[in-house]
Order: structure tokens, then sequence, then C-alpha cells
């Protein structure tokens, strides 16, 4: 039993046009524009080779170069896909670049020029695929798996597309002889399985995309969009671990908003509110990118600096004098702002605990002394019951080793 294969492309085409309604369905009803634009592009690629299996030549020259650029403004819109489904603005013109520039480049060349206008057809689709998997490939940096797979369907995706036009061009002078041929039967074929088989993989990154979603909505603090207490420590544990195999001191700063809850009583949550998103703002712009910062409970903060307890103390300084200057002000006046800092440092493998505990004896001991000032305790022993049992009994834990008043610089 033979296959026709102008059949299998139809069926083919059929395929990708009912998987692209249901993607630009979903996309619709989940609020994912990435989708969306895969589900159009997957109607309009459909079109384009459905189009022309069906009709072929009898479309003449021109019609037939206007559904060629279709086919390429289709790959252009799975590379724009990929952008936003990477959080980046469509490129519209690049998206229409290919399909602008095939026409007057198509008609340059005598209508016996086939091979020549063939080449720059794929040329146009490798064009876009190489955008597409570039944008897939930058996402390697990110922790998204089999990433490998991903960079394989925009590739796939512009190759399957333009190939049957390609076959279609080739195959008609020769129609007889090549209508037997199992090579392009078995194409067909891996055609229709590709078809099926993309838009697995499409809803393979859409569902790793939502678990990354939620795992970093899991560890994230919706006010501030620092690291909650959950994300804290488990980010802060790697960086301790990878910190000490290279045998480096880690610190640990711990904040806390003076007098926040006067502020709340006084000019009401939405300004507590923006104090708590003021201070975090300020913390980020302060401390280092190598630094890890996270909002750890109401109007406390913590930060882990892989640095020694001596430069820790001067980042820390940094933190509380320009959270000082930069109050708010609202309706009724400025709002004061002003956050007591405690911090503890240790070598190489100090646990996490350990860290926490002295850095807040450090900070109410910050408090104590008058507020808006920076505390440090002393250097500790690697293990926390090893802590638990040096500070038994001992209410005054923290060692100042800088206390500055609220006027000090550095």
């Amino acid at each position: 039993m033979s296959l026709d294969t102008s059949t299998l492309y139809l069926v083919a085409t059929m395929i990708a046009a009912m998987l692209g309604g249901m993607l630009l369905i979903f996309g619709k009803q989940e609020n994912i524009p990435a989708l969306e634009w895969w589900g159009a592009a997957y109607l309009l690629g459909a079109a384009s080779v459905g189009i022309w299996t069906i009709a072929g030549e009898s479309l003449g020259v021109p019609l037939s170069l206007a559904l060629n650029s279709v086919g390429f403004i289709a790959c252009g819109m799975v590379w724009n896909a990929s952008r936003l489904f990477h959080g980046r603005k469509p490129n519209l013109p690049g998206m229409v670049l290919g399909a602008i520039a095939w026409i007057p480049v198509a008609l340059a060349f005598p209508p016996g020029a086939l091979a020549i206008r063939i080449t720059i057809g794929a040329g146009i689709v490798a064009f876009y695929a190489a955008l597409t998997a570039g944008e897939l490939w930058t996402e390697r940096r990110k922790p998204l798996q089999k990433r490998w797979a991903a960079v394989l369907v925009p590739v796939l995706h512009g190759f399957v597309l333009m190939l049957p036009i390609i076959l279609g061009h080739l195959m008609r002078p020769y129609n007889a002889k090549l209508s037997g041929n199992i090579w392009v039967t078995g194409f067909a074929i891996e055609l229709v399985l590709y078809a099926v088989g993309t838009v697995f993989i499409i809803f393979m990154l859409v569902s790793e995309r939502a678990v990354t979603l939620h795992k970093t909505a899991a560890s994230m603090d919706p006010l501030t969009r620092l690291l909650n207490r959950r994300g804290f420590v488990e980010a802060t544990s790697r960086v301790i671990e990878r910190e000490a195999r290279a045998g480096r001191p880690v610190a640990v700063l711990i904040f806390d908003i003076d007098h926040f809850k006067s502020i709340n009583d006084r000019f009401g949550h939405p300004a507590g509110d923006e104090v708590l998103i003021l201070f975090a703002t300020v913390v980020v712009s302060t401390l280092r990118i190598s630094d890890l910062s996270g909002r750890i409970g109401g109007e406390e903060f913590a930060a882990l600096l892989p640095c020694s307890l001596e430069e820790a103390v001067i980042a820390a300084e940094r933190v509380r004098s320009a959270f000082a200057a930069s109050g708010i002000v609202i309706e009724s006046g400025p709002v004061d702002t002003t956050v007591s800092i405690g911090v503890a440092g240790g070598p190489a493998g100090t646990e996490l605990e350990v860290l926490l505990a002295s850095a807040d004896t450090a900070l109410y001991q910050a408090k104590r002394s008058g507020r808006n000032r920076v505390e440090a305790a002393e250097e500790l022993p690697l293990s926390l019951e090893n802590w638990r049992r040096k500070t038994a009994g001992n209410s005054a834990l923290a060692k100042p080793v800088s206390a500055k008043p609220a006027s000090a610089t550095t």
C-alpha cells in the first residue's frame, strides 16, 4: 500500500491547525501570551503549507511568493513567542522582516531560478530558527531543566515548516518518480508526528515555568519582593556551603526598623508598607549583587554577606546611613526612618543558625543602646550545640565592635 505524500502533508497541516487552535484557546484561558503567539503561528504556518499543497503552481508567481511570505511570518511569530515566554517584548519589525525581504529578493531572479529561491527561503527560516534557539538557550543560566530539548524545538519547527514548501518545488517536475520515494513518505509521516510532539515540548516548557514560578512565589515576600524566611534560609545555606568549600568567612546582618509599630499606629498600615518597601530598596541598592537579603518577619530583615565581620560592619553602616537619609513624606508630614542592625560573622563553615542567633543578640544590644546604630557580636564556634553551651545563662551576649551614632559615616 502506497501513501500519497500530498495527502499526508494535508493531514499534518490539519493536525497542526488543530493543535494551534488548542494552544491559542489555552493561552487565552490561562493568560499566557506566548502560547497565543505559538498557536497563531501554528495556524498561519498550517494555512500556508496547506494552501500551497492544494493549489501549488496554479496560484501563479506573485501569490506563491506571498504565500511563502506568510510562512516566514509564522517563523517570526515563533521567535516572538519565545521572547514573550521569557518576559521580553515582541519584536514586530523583526517578525515581518523576512517576509518583506523575501518578495523583492525572489523577484530579482528569473522564474527559472528555482534553486536560488529555495536557498534564500531556507536561509530566512534558518535565521528565525537561530534567533528562537538563541532565546531559549539564554535560559540555560536559569534553573530550568531539559533545556537542550527546548533549544531543538525552534530549529526543528522552522525546518519542518519550510521543508514541505521546498519539497513541493522539487517534487512537482518529477512527481511520478518521487511519489514512491520512501524518504519523502517517511518525512511526511514524521511531519504528522512532529506536529503533535512539538506541542508536548511546548507544554513541557510551560509546565516547568509554572513550577518554577510557584517555587519562587513560595520563597518570595510579596510586598518587598525580597526572599521570605524560607527562601532566605534555603539560599543562604547554599552560599555558606559554597564559601565553606573555598575556606572563606561569612557574615549575617539582621535589621529591625525602629519604632515600626508606632509608624503603623500614627500613619496607618499603608505608610508602614511604604517604609518596608523603601527599606528593601535601600538594602538591595546598597549591598552587593553577591549578597543575599530577605524579609524574615514583620519589620525584621536579614542579609548574608560572603565577607569578614569587619567588612560586614562597614556594609551595615552604609545601609543604616542610607535608610536614615531616605525618609518618607506623607500628607501629615515626614516619617522617621531609622534601623538598628546586628552583625555576626564567623569562619568558613559556621552554621546559619549560629550566625542568626548571634546577630539577633547584637541587634537587641543596638536597640538597648539607643537604636539607629550598628552592633557586632564576637565570632562564634562552628557548632550550634557548642554555641548554646557557651551562651547558656549569658544575657549579655553581644560584644560591641562598632557602635556608631546616627551621624557617623564610613
